[in-house]
């Protein structure tokens, strides 16, 4: 969409009857420009950016409460079924994000964050639709779930992008308000879906209601079985907001020439898009193909590994722009932040991605002592509700973000980045013993207060520390590196959603949920390492960025 009524001014940059076209000159290190026009423009861009990836992360993640919903339903899936889908999304989500992390310096923008929110209402009412009907194939929810990955692949082009309009000294601020409030989506929508689906709010749009067969909650309470429940507004409650949201992002956002030379017209642009999401969408069904064949810690590499060979061979004018951005694999430093953001940010959607289930499945059973002294796993009958408790750990990961990369900024990033890693161990070991306890026991509710603050403590040291973990890689990394760096850490971190729903689920199935939870605390305790040897060492190659 082009405007004639705009004039250039002394910057270069657009007057405000033209927000929303391509600025040619942009150079926020400058103070002078930054005060007098770049914190204006900037701002704009991230709070039409924040909501739009809010919504993104709520479409991604609402599987874990829809299928604690399904379950407390009838739906005739089972557990490891309902885990699959969860799972489903997280690897679509996480796969995505490598196309994603390329959007911006190919499409720019603008024309990136309209689309892909956008996008997103296809999921939605979808799922809205699936969920009217209880008999709705199982490959329907799996092919919904593949789709709802398109607000996870969402994050990496958003976070390229903010991190193109604010200078390096703001970069915790910037990135850290993007992405912490955007995270606020996981807690939006597990407050939101538990709630929505008590009230026929839709009326005769989004059909009848369906009856709970087992006890339900929301933030305000428990709900008993035999209660009208529309559970098919889970997606379509979205909707409410996308619409408006991409209509914002397509009149209010910039594309930044100096970050994205040619974006071409808006139909050219999308295409590219669309291509990116098509090669993601593709490796993200020959990934969920190879879970059949090979164990997860093949199969995930190979996904990455085919994404990557596919994107190579984009031809066209994509083809130099994604090799020239490359270039990112050369330098260690691209190797050790992934490490560092899996530790943080994988944490953080990996258990926002399987608390809801978790919860369902050690609280919602007991064992039974028997009077030959046998014990067997029955229902509990005053079993927490997972869609009354799973928002809380999330909601406080979210809160502390910006926190992190305020604090960061002061004191350096990977300061921080140690001591929660170091928070993260411990608390990782103990919610594994209490797990433990709490399946084994006769009474698994007197385990739960403890569980719950064990969980909001790693979500709080996740929070930070992804605050943390950005700040690093906004001071490590050139503006040429940065953007496409943050979006291939947060694409490999992604897989946390996949990866944590996929363990704890098999844990859990096995009756072994710690070992999970110790398994998780290795790899942290193998992170403080990594932090310590690459930025807090001695000789560290950039100390405490």
């Amino acid at each position: 969409m082009t405007k004639t009524n705009a004039h250039i001014d002394n910057w270069g940059v657009e007057s405000r009857d033209k927000t929303n076209a391509d600025i040619e000159h942009w150079d926020v290190e400058s103070a002078e420009f930054w005060e007098q026009k770049g914190k204006r423009i900037a701002s704009r861009n991230l709070w039409i950016s924040i909501p739009s990836l809010l919504m993104g992360f709520a479409v991604w993640l609402m599987w874990g409460m829809i299928t604690t919903q399904m379950k407390n339903l009838g739906f005739a899936f089972s557990i490891e079924q309902l885990f699959t889908l969860s799972a489903i999304a997280g690897l679509s989500g996480a796969t995505l994000r490598i196309p994603a992390s390329f959007m911006i310096k190919i499409a720019g923008g603008r024309n990136t964050v309209f689309l892909t929110t956008a996008l997103l209402m296809i999921p939605a009412a979808g799922t809205g639709f699936a969920l009217m009907n209880p008999d709705t194939p199982f490959i329907v929810f799996q092919a919904l779930a593949l789709l709802s990955g398109i607000g996870g692949g969402n994050f990496a082009c958003s976070m390229s992008n903010i991190s193109s309009f604010y200078p390096k000294s703001k970069q915790g601020y910037g990135l850290g308000m993007n992405a912490g409030l955007g995270n606020f989506g996981v807690t939006t929508m597990q407050v939101l879906i538990p709630l929505v689906m008590t009230v026929g709010i839709f009326g005769a749009l989004a059909g009848d209601p369906l009856q709970l067969q087992s006890p339900s909650g929301t933030l305000i309470g428990r709900i008993e079985a035999g209660t009208d429940t529309w559970i098919q507004n889970a997606g379509f409650i979205w909707l409410v907001f996308l619409i408006p949201l991409a209509f914002a992002g397509w009149f209010g956002m910039n594309n930044l020439k100096v970050v994205t030379p040619n974006p071409g017209q808006p139909l050219s642009a999308f295409g590219k898009i669309l291509g990116l999401y098509g090669v993601g969408i593709f490796a993200s069904i020959a990934g969920i193909w190879a879970l059949d064949l090979l164990s997860m810690w093949l199969a995930l590499p190979l996904t990455i590994v085919l994404t990557l060979v596919l994107l190579r061979l984009i031809p066209g004018d994509i083809k130099p722009n994604i090799q020239a951005q490359f270039a990112i694999f050369s330098n260690k430093h691209t190797w050790s932040m992934t490490v560092l953001y899996i530790l943080t940010f994988g944490s953080f959607i990996g258990f926002s991605a399987a608390l809801p289930l978790s919860i369902s499945v050690i609280f919602g059973n007991m064992m039974e002592v028997a009077a030959d002294g046998t014990m067997t796993r029955v229902v509990n009958p005053d079993a927490p509700s997972a869609l009354t408790w799973a928002w809380m750990g999330p909601f406080v990961g979210a809160l502390i973000r910006p926190v992190g990369g305020w604090i960061s900024d002061k004191v350096g990033g990977s300061i921080v980045t140690q001591i929660i890693s170091v928070v993260m161990v411990g608390a990782s070991v103990a919610t594994g013993y209490v797990m433990m306890l709490a399946y084994n026991s006769t009474d698994p509710n007197a385990y739960f207060l403890a569980f719950l603050i064990l969980f909001i403590v790693m979500f709080a040291a996740s929070g930070i520390g992804n605050g943390s973990t950005f700040r690093s890689i906004g001071f490590i990394f050139d503006p040429q590196q940065k953007g496409p760096v943050l979006g291939w850490t947060s694409a490999v971190a992604a897989y946390g959603a996949f990866i944590a729903p996929r363990v704890m689920g098999q844990e859990i199935q096995a009756g072994t949920p710690e070992v999970a939870m110790y398994g998780f605390a290795v790899f942290y305790a193998l992170c403080l390492v990594v932090n310590w040897w690459f930025y807090l060492r001695k000789n560290a190659y950039i100390k405490n960025p």
